[in-house]
């Protein structure tokens, strides 16, 4: 049947990608607005790519062995890629398919031009836009050539570059089909892209044109410089005029030549202002049919413009949903917390139910508004003072917004939330170690009352328990005297580095005068595991096995080996402490240590491997004493300068406070997750039960439910959705691609701000300095903690490192990072252990190559890449 593999674009919408593809459906939709004109043509749909696949069996084979590949073996997939295109391009077009093809040619004219384009099932998504993986031949003459090219087009699903793309995507190829657009060819004075949203800095409301002379190919291939403008609220704001020296033409017989452009004619614009503006606003009404951003393929026809793709624009940020018109200012959630990474949806959705501000979900990221703080001048400068202590980048990137007079306007001074302004001081607390070891009970009994009251409840009743115990769970987190004894530790740390700096001229003084500092549950877990590797040290056999682990229940093996009892249990207590930390632990959905003990494994045997017998004890006590020694040396220094009594008893006091409640600093974080962990268990039997009513395929398709959502389907015992859970693992895999800036805009614009210094060597690294010191060695770049393989005097190099990172701090001799501050987990540990540390180091992972030598200065906050 003609109908069934041939279909008018006039006949298709978006909703038929596997029928036509992404860009045979996003054409089709094109060609239905008003106001846009589209090339007539047709599509060869993916019913007719099956058919021709089916007749080469050998496929399958060769689909099988490329499946198993490792997407990194690039000469495999090189290989096999090619053997399936030759196989696809050898294959006979059917009778009757060839018919269908050349009958729908005659209707546009059997010797017209065309451009044949692929059309996958997967590109032109979402999610993903799949640009530029497969093929597409312009000017393509005659009926013969036009069979020759689809049959090209079908084959170019298997390019090496798509393959990859796939495997990296964890796509299946069997799952993609191509489909192939066949359109009259237009032949354009000027042609390029548009972008509906500034695809630099991400704003919505500024449209960029790209424009070049003849076919878009030549700025597509990079073969010239395209002149650049920005269109905002219907007007030009920036243009740059590029010296276009050649251009892409079509030849008569077929085909495309690039030739030379008139020297005269080079610096000339390739539209006027009006047509940009006319094309911008073009751009607005594709925008609005498809409802995301795009990235449009224009061409410029006898003073008209033909509109030839569009695809949705994947790499932009999300902007969180509102619901107003007014202008709002985002700050990142997950740098502040030192987890970047995008959260399942229960993840995300349980932070905000607990957490003790509102916040917003964008690309599974979470932000804080801030602008109301920003509007108010009485809180604006505590705010910017909390921040740029916690990260400069973000102080920065805010500033930036505010030099926009026309986005944050001012609004009257007590238009800001309520309470005291951020930064502000908090009332008095005695500096007494007792304090402490309240607060640490007060944690203790209201965990063990959750744990305890939990253990009753399922179905409805769980879900109204937990929402009851979100509340004592802020009502811990909120504690006057928490608070009170966090900022007294983080204030009297700000005051000795302000006043040591300016009365000794010493940087960061205080990163010694924290060592080893009391009552800190993240550096103390790292050091326990040095304590578990003098368990197993003493018994080659356990050491033997645990080189051989690879799966998670090998503690139960342990037992039949000298020596294994005591290991075990020597694990199984650390467990019992840390067991509900891991990587990322502010999303509850993350796999904790205790459920993947085998995530500990490589780094006890780090320890085995670089430490002797009580290395525990003797760091903490030699953390101590270099902390007391410095503590005199200041006080001796400070009492022989003029009114050196009073200075030396202020800094005594301070340095007191420091080591009283900085190490507290680390315990809210842990009654958390410990908290989490709870609540973690109690929702995956929740889910388990709900597996086996038949409601859920897996237990952990939960995850991909928002907690409101899981709360609902417990209570109906139905998903009302059943292609929920894939779109959402669809979603969540599309985010890990996306970067999420530190501030972003209600406009879109994502801002990652700059460090404005000049005091550092040329091709440095910038950050911020976080643990005084200088060391030089060898760099692992560690993006996975399980992953880690690190000898002594390495320095971890690492995106960020939130508390699960400490027990790999013990056996290092430096810190990077790439997102941190002053007070984030990972300078606090650092300054504890006493390492170097910069933090906050933009691209660190990528600039920095596994194995080089490099030199942190953890006093003045940079890194230099050594020969």
């Amino acid at each position: 049947m003609i109908e069934q593999y041939v279909l008018d674009l006039q006949e298709v919408d978006e909703t038929q990608v596997a029928v036509v593809g992404g860009k045979g459906a996003h054409l089709g939709g094109l060609s239905r607005i008003e106001g846009i004109r589209v090339p007539g043509g047709f599509c060869v749909t993916t019913e007719a790519f099956r058919r021709v696949v089916a007749q080469a069996p050998s496929i399958d084979d060769l689909l099988d062995r490329l499946s198993r590949v490792n997407p990194d073996d690039r000469e495999a997939i090189r290989t096999l890629s090619a053997q399936i295109r030759r196989t696809v391009e050898g294959i006979a077009v059917p009778g009757d398919l060839a018919a269908a093809i050349t009958g729908a040619l005659a209707r546009f004219g059997d010797q017209a031009a065309y451009a044949v384009r692929s059309s996958a099932t997967a590109e032109d998504l979402p999610t993903a836009s799949f640009a530029g993986q497969q093929d597409t031949y312009l000017n393509v003459v005659g009926p013969t050539e036009v069979l020759r090219h689809v049959s090209r087009c079908w084959a170019s699903l298997f390019t090496e570059r798509a393959v990859t793309y796939r495997q990296r995507a964890g796509i299946d190829h069997r799952t993609v089909h191509m489909a192939v657009v066949v359109q009259r060819m237009v032949f354009p004075h000027a042609s390029g892209i548009l972008f509906t949203a500034d695809p630099v800095t991400g704003n919505r409301k500024v449209t960029t044109v790209d424009a070049g002379f003849g076919l878009g190919e030549a700025l597509v291939s990079g073969l010239v410089n395209p002149d650049v403008f920005k269109v905002r609220d219907g007007e030009i704001v920036a243009k740059a005029i590029a010296a276009k020296q050649r251009a892409v033409h079509a030849l008569p017989a077929g085909g495309t030549r690039e030739v030379a452009i008139d020297s005269r004619r080079q610096e000339q614009p390739a539209l006027t202002d009006a047509q940009v503006v006319r094309l911008a606003g073009l751009g607005r009404l594709i925008e609005a049919h498809f409802g995301r951003p795009q990235d449009v393929e224009w061409c410029l026809v006898d003073d008209g413009f033909r509109i030839v793709q569009s695809r949705p624009i994947t790499t932009l940020f999300p902007v969180p949903e509102t619901g107003d018109e007014e202008n709002h200012v985002y700050v990142s959630v997950g740098h502040g917390q030192m987890m970047t990474d995008p959260m399942k949806p229960l993840g995300f959705s349980m932070w905000q139910l607990t957490a003790m501000v509102a916040m917003h979900e964008a690309g599974g990221r979470l932000f804080v508004d801030v602008t109301g703080r920003l509007a108010a001048p009485a809180s604006r400068a505590g705010l910017l003072d909390v921040l740029g202590k916690g990260d400069p980048l973000v102080r920065d990137a805010l500033e930036t917004v505010l030099e926009r007079d026309d986005f944050v306007l001012p609004s009257l001074p007590d238009a800001g939330p309520g309470g005291p302004p951020a930064g502000g001081a908090p009332a008095p607390i005695e500096t007494d170690p007792a304090v402490v070891t309240e607060l640490i009970e007060r944690s203790r009994v209201s965990v063990a009352a959750l744990e305890r009251d939990i253990r009753s409840k399922s179905g409805p009743a769980l879900f109204d328990f937990l929402l009851e115990a979100f509340e004592e769970h802020k009502r811990v987190l909120g504690d006057p005297l928490s608070m009170q004894a966090i900022m007294a530790g983080m204030e009297a740390t700000w005051w000795l580095g302000d006043k040591l700096g300016e009365w000794l001229g010493e940087k960061n003084a205080a990163d010694t005068l924290t060592l080893s500092a009391p009552d800190n549950v993240t550096s103390e877990m790292g050091l326990a595991l040095l304590d578990v590797a003098d368990v197993i040290r003493p018994h080659p056999e356990v050491v033997a096995f645990l080189r051989g682990v690879e799966d998670d229940d090998f503690l139960d093996g342990l037992a039949k080996l000298a020596g294994g009892t005591e290991a075990r249990d020597a694990i199984e207590a650390y467990l019992d402490r840390y067991g509900m930390r891991c990587v990322g632990e502010i999303d509850i959905t993350r796999p904790r240590w205790r459920e993947r003990p085998a995530t500990l494994v490589p780094v006890i045997l780090d320890n085995v491997r670089n430490f002797g017998p009580g290395a525990a004890e003797r760091r903490f006590e030699q953390g101590r004493h270099k902390a007391l020694e410095k503590e005199q040396d200041v006080l001796s220094r400070l009492r022989a300068l003029p009114d050196g009594d009073r200075k030396a008893e202020e800094a005594k006091r301070m340095i007191d406070r420091v080591r009283t409640f900085i190490g507290y600093r680390e315990y809210p974080k842990y009654g958390i997750v410990s908290r989490y962990f709870v609540y973690k268990q109690a929702l995956l039997e929740e889910a388990g039960r709900l597996v086996r009513a038949g409601v859920l395929p897996e237990q952990e398709d939960a995850f991909y439910l928002t907690f409101q959502e899981l709360h609902e389907v417990a209570r109906s015992h139905r998903l009302d959705d059943e292609h929920l859970i894939q779109r959402r693992k669809e979603a969540f895999r599309a985010q890990h691609a996306l970067t999420p800036p530190r501030v972003l805009t209600s406009d879109g614009e994502a801002l990652t701000g700059a460090y404005r210094r000049d005091d550092v060597p040329a091709g440095a690294l910038i950050g911020v300095p976080v643990s005084a010191g200088t060391v030089e060695g060898r760099a692992r770049v560690v993006l996975d903690m399980a992953q880690a393989d690190l000898e002594a005097g390495d320095i971890l190099v690492t995106a960020f490192t939130d508390p699960s990172w400490s027990p790999l701090f013990v056996g290092i001799a430096g810190l990077v990072t790439e997102v941190g501050g002053l007070m984030t987990h990972g300078a606090v540990i650092a300054r504890e252990y006493g390492l170097p540390a910069v933090v906050g180091v933009q691209q660190a992972t990528r600039l920095i190559r596994d194995g080089q030598r490099i030199r942190v200065h953890g006093t003045d906050g940079y890194v230099e890449i050594l020969p």
